[in-house]
């Protein structure tokens, strides 16, 4: 089943109101923001991936959907499939996890370890509980609204094609294995947004997405996707390359609609614009552009 007809009949169930109807990455409970992140072998992270970079991937991953919320991280919960018959796996994911918890200030609350099937993917659970967020959600922009995005894009998707093998930069590598959530610019942005979200499956899918909870179109000039000179090194700046660094994946930056009149608090590049409408348009400077066949990373 593709994951959108998944969540559909999902919401055809009780839910709670918190859940706002599953059409967000976090749920409020009691003034927590709660997320939950599943990663796993050979999807989110190849099998050589070090463990201690997985772990931090696991932590990155849910703390950025906390970012998007402009919330603090109070604490997380682990699933952990135990007994890795690979040497040393269970110490070095203990070591990146708690490397990762003690930069971003986020304690362990507890969690549950399974029996892992020798041969089985690994399949990895963090659930993140967080304070102070301002509940911005994907669904709120509006009709003329500027698109923003923070940092920059392509970098892990070009990181993933090094861990294949290619040659390429530590710093790309890095990108892909090692995101950093962007939880300082959330909060300072969280006051000043209509609607936020971070980059996770893909520049352009994203887009839609917030495009499609808020009943709009969206415009997006592939011309202002800010890359890194790492990425151009790596990849190139000609239009095939600002195609592949939109439908990247695990960029974790954050995505955000404001008033088309506001300069936002922290570093971030203009890339479009929502209209009344639906759907999403491309352009390469002044020139139209077809969407590509894929737009980013489904399940």
């Amino acid at each position: 089943m593709h994951e959108a007809k998944f969540l559909a009949a999902l919401r055809s169930l009780p839910l709670h109101e918190g859940a706002r109807g599953l059409t967000d990455d976090t749920a409020t409970l009691a003034g927590l923001t709660i997320t939950t992140d599943t990663i796993v072998e050979g999807v989110h992270f190849l099998p050589e991936d070090p463990p201690e970079d997985v772990a931090w991937k696991l932590v990155a991953v849910n703390l950025s959907d906390l970012a998007a919320k402009g919330a603090r991280p109070e604490g997380v919960l682990l699933n952990y499939p135990i007994g890795s018959p690979a040497q040393g796996w269970d110490s070095g994911f203990l070591t990146g996890f708690g490397e990762a918890l003690a930069a971003f200030g986020c304690p362990l609350l507890g969690g549950d370890t399974v029996s892992w099937p020798l041969g089985a993917p690994r399949v990895l659970t963090l659930t993140a509980f967080g304070r102070e967020g301002a509940a911005v959600l994907r669904s709120e922009a509006k009709a003329g609204d500027a698109l923003w995005v923070t940092g920059t894009i392509g970098d892990a998707g070009a990181g993933l094609r090094i861990a294949r093998g290619e040659d390429g930069s530590p710093e790309l590598l890095a990108a892909y294995r090692r995101p950093t959530p962007r939880l300082a610019e959330g909060r300072a942005l969280a006051a000043h947004v209509h609607a936020m979200m971070d980059v996770s499956d893909g520049l352009l899918l994203d887009a839609i997405r917030m495009a499609e909870a808020s009943d709009l179109a969206v415009a997006i000039d592939l011309a202002l996707v800010p890359l890194s000179a790492a990425y151009r090194a790596f990849a190139g700046d000609d239009r095939a390359a600002r195609i592949a660094a939109a439908t990247a994946g695990d960029d974790y930056q954050l995505l955000f609609a404001a008033a088309a009149d506001r300069t936002p608090p922290v570093a971030a590049t203009r890339i479009g614009a929502f209209a009344a409408g639906a759907g999403l348009t491309l352009k390469d400077g002044a020139e139209p552009v077809p969407l590509p066949a894929s737009l980013g990373f489904l399940h």
